[in-house]
């Protein structure tokens, strides 16, 4: 591993005893000793500290906020002019095709523009937008900030141990605190369907205020296999798996994301990438669907498993994305896309496992209710 990049945690996991791996050009933990159920099961419980420096950390300035925005617009399909101060929301950066380049948060600081985009993906979605955006505004990478997640339902009791403050932030809203004596750029969010934070530090404080979390009764330290799992659970997509290039927000069931005034008769309809595609899309449906999907066996379906109608059918219909063991859920779940006609909750279709055709049921996502402080 000696060709990948470590996180300014890395010391901390092996001193925790992390079994790491490589994932997207980073050697990151898999599991630490609690093992994947446990973690998975504490953060749903208490609360999960996850280690996701490895994603890009981006600030966007120019004149003034109506700029910055009106730059953004062009590449990203939401309603980023309104979007109010020490707000965030999602979005995606799009193709000429209506597909997905990436998916990424954004939040309106005032003077400037930060977003947190995909680790896989960082340099090509830094590079899309200086090539498009500057030099009318400037867009540079944070390189020297760690960034934490803290989730779970006992996230806001562990970090208001360090600032109180924070208890007072509804799930999307963004500040700046102090956190055990370091500068913290914070959000309400995450990727578990829980509650908690974001929290990004200089990287020289990140160890000890990782440690100062860790060392909290509710706080167990979560490696990847958990945070699949979780975010699984919540119907969450992985970028790379369940949406990438050639899937449209539409087809991705993600169209809850572009706001009225960015479709067709809105104020700021389209002016992005593949709008084209995208806005006839959102009027008149796609021909396949991202669905969740219950197998109704024990044994887990996994991404690439492909999907039929019936058991003796030739043509498939659709394939898994993403799938596993849901530990809150009690068996297995899955995500994939089907041909539309087939994506209605409840409909029965079948996966192909080991040379035999398995049942399992469209259903509706999350698998597990979201948790989030509204």
């Amino acid at each position: 591993m000696t060709d990948l990049k470590q996180t300014p945690l890395h010391a901390l996991h092996l001193s925790l005893g992390a079994k790491m791996v490589p994932f997207a050009g980073y050697e990151m933990p898999v599991q630490y000793p609690l093992g994947v159920m446990k973690e998975h099961q504490h953060t749903r419980t208490y609360a999960g500290l996850f280690d996701v420096s490895h994603m890009g950390q981006v600030v966007v300035r120019g004149p003034g906020y109506a700029d910055i925005a009106a730059g953004l617009e062009t590449l990203i399909p939401v309603d980023i002019l309104s979007l109010g101060q020490n707000r965030q929301r999602y979005g995606f950066l799009t193709n000429a095709a209506g597909g997905i380049e990436d998916d990424l948060m954004l939040a309106n600081r005032g003077d400037h523009v930060f977003l947190g985009v995909n680790a896989a993906c960082k340099h090509t979605d830094i590079a899309k937008l200086k090539a498009a955006l500057e030099p009318g505004l400037t867009v540079a990478e944070v390189t020297d900030r760690a960034l934490l997640a803290l989730q779970g339902p006992a996230a806001e009791e562990a970090l208001a141990t360090l600032n109180p403050d924070v208890a007072r932030m509804s799930f999307m809203d963004v500040a700046t605190v102090d956190l055990n004596g370091a500068e913290a750029w914070i959000s309400r969010s995450g990727y578990t369907g829980e509650d908690g934070y974001e929290i990004s530090v200089p990287s020289e404080v990140a160890e000890d205020l990782a440690r100062a979390l860790l060392a909290l009764p509710q706080v167990e330290a979560i490696g990847l296999g958990a945070r699949d799992s979780l975010r699984l659970e919540a119907g969450l997509c992985l970028y790379g798996h369940d949406i990438d290039a050639g899937t449209s927000p539409t087809e991705a069931a993600l169209s809850w994301a572009i706001q009225k005034v960015r479709r067709t008769g809105g104020a700021r309809a389209g002016g992005f990438p593949g709008a084209a595609t995208i806005l006839e899309e959102l009027d008149s449906g796609a021909a396949r669907k991202r669905v969740g999907l219950l197998p109704q066996g024990r044994a887990p379906m996994r991404e690439g498993v492909v999907l039929f109608a019936d058991e003796t059918a030739s043509e498939p219909i659709g394939a898994i994305t993403s799938g596993g063991f849901g530990p809150t859920v009690g068996g297995p779940v899955a995500m994939g896309y089907v041909e539309t006609r087939y994506a209605t909750p409840d409909t029965v279709v079948f996966g192909e496992l080991r040379g035999k055709r398995q049942p399992l049921t469209v259903a509706k996502t999350p698998f597990t209710p979201a948790n989030f402080k509204r």
